[in-house]
């Protein structure tokens, strides 16, 4: 860095930090590990060992006051606290009682209907691209893909799906806010969706489907089943957690592999290196840049105390980039990178429980995209960030390389 240069600074709020954190990051991870910011008051560590030892240490970082730095944000949300914002024992309850209807099986079992939908989802961008449409990778291909899924899961049926898009859409901006509800639109379609689950709820009681709302509603541990509010949290947390976090996974995929053709023709030459593909992916440009916890007692690291009752962000997407953990070529794409540990999907007792979700509708949308558009891009001078402290991803990402068969083949 010349002598006159600034560091970048680490400003959650700074719109051109938010396009570009990783100088900030870097900056962060060499000379500041353990950051304090002073408004809002909270600390950020940087680098990945401190992040896992700290995710998974909740003896001392706890997720009962909430995931962001804003004080107070289950009471702001005004609802039963999730299974993301609570610490052993009862976590582990509730997600063993989770798990028993959220299993990998009844996942595997969507990759057919995921296939189909991703298949009509290329043919409608290939139509449109004939047409002389625009075509916007991110609104027009990923991010429809959770949407469909969630929807399908969740038993929302086909003719209550049109209600369900505006739910995702309020939802994923309360969690790009931070979970500010004086900022969102979200309070009406909180309510609207809870209101319209609990109906679901008690029919599946009454009346078992297939769906997962009615696994979940049958699940048992020990005696122990799932009451409505534990299932409403859950639908809470897939909507808002799971949704734009995969389509922003898929769409940075794409723009990685525009900007490095040719790891972009091994993918298509060897669609089995997909599955570690889509973890470099989220190392890289992880669709959640940062979750906070809250010390319970004084913690010190690298000499530094924090006291006790501070809010801590976890800067994942640092973490991710740490040459420490990496090497020196941590900030370049290697889609054969081995990858023993990261924290894409955080760790320890917080692992993200839909991981296996996320990588399937991932690894379909790749297999099925490149097989049919093996030179489809992005253009990043007409794209548009999502602004968000919290996220990375996309409110608009227009699609290049586009071929109609029968006309450019």
């Amino acid at each position: 860095m010349p002598a006159s240069a600034k560091p970048a600074t680490y400003d959650p709020f700074d719109e051109a930090f938010q396009i570009d954190p990783y100088p900030a990051y870097r900056h962060l991870r060499d000379h500041d590990p353990v950051h304090r910011h002073s408004d809002p008051p909270f600390w950020a560590l940087s680098r990945f060992d401190d992040i896992w030892n700290a995710v998974r240490d909740n003896a001392r970082f706890s997720s009962e006051q909430g995931l962001t730095f804003h004080p107070d944000e289950i009471g702001t949300l005004g609802l039963a606290p999730t299974i993301v914002m609570l610490d052993p024992p009862r976590h582990g309850q509730l997600r063993a009682l989770i798990g028993k209807g959220f299993t990998p099986r009844r996942v595997a079992a969507l990759e057919d209907l995921i296939r189909g939908f991703v298949r009509a989802r290329i043919a409608d961008l290939e139509r449109r691209t004939a047409d002389g449409e625009p075509v916007d990778l991110h609104r027009d291909f990923s991010s429809p893909i959770p949407t469909f899924v969630l929807a399908h899961l969740l038993g929302v049926p086909e003719r209550h799906r049109t209600r369900f898009d505006p739910w995702v859409t309020a939802l994923t901006g309360l969690q790009d806010s931070g979970f500010r509800l004086e900022e969102s639109a979200a309070v009406s379609a909180v309510a609207e969706m809870f209101e319209y689950f609990s109906e679901v709820i008690s029919a599946r009681r009454r009346d078992p489907g297939d769906d997962l709302i009615s696994a979940l509603t049958a699940a048992e541990v020990d005696g122990e089943r799932l009451t409505d509010w534990d299932i409403l949290g859950f639908c809470f947390v897939m909507v808002a957690g799971g949704n734009d976090t995969t389509g922003n996974l898929i769409s940075h995929g794409v723009m990685l592999l525009d900007a490095h053709h040719d790891q972009r023709e091994r993918l298509v030459a060897d669609p089995a290196l997909i599955p570690n593909a889509l973890l470099e992916f989220l190392r890289l440009e992880g669709s959640v840049q940062g979750l906070a916890r809250t010390t319970l007692r004084p913690v010190t690291l690298r000499g530094v105390e924090i006291p006790a009752g501070e809010k801590v962000m976890m800067l994942y997407g640092a973490a991710n980039r740490d040459e420490r953990e990496f090497g020196p070529t941590a900030d370049r794409l290697d889609i054969t990178r081995e990858i023993p540990r990261h924290l894409g999907f955080s760790s320890g007792v917080h692992f993200c429980i839909g991981s296996h979700l996320a990588q399937l509708q991932a690894r379909v949308a790749f297999e099925e995209l490149l097989a049919r558009q093996p030179t489809v891009g992005v253009d990043l001078a007409g794209a548009r960030r999502l602004r968000s402290a919290f996220t990375r991803g996309w409110a608009g990402l227009p699609a290049t390389g586009i071929c109609v068969r029968g006309r450019d083949h």
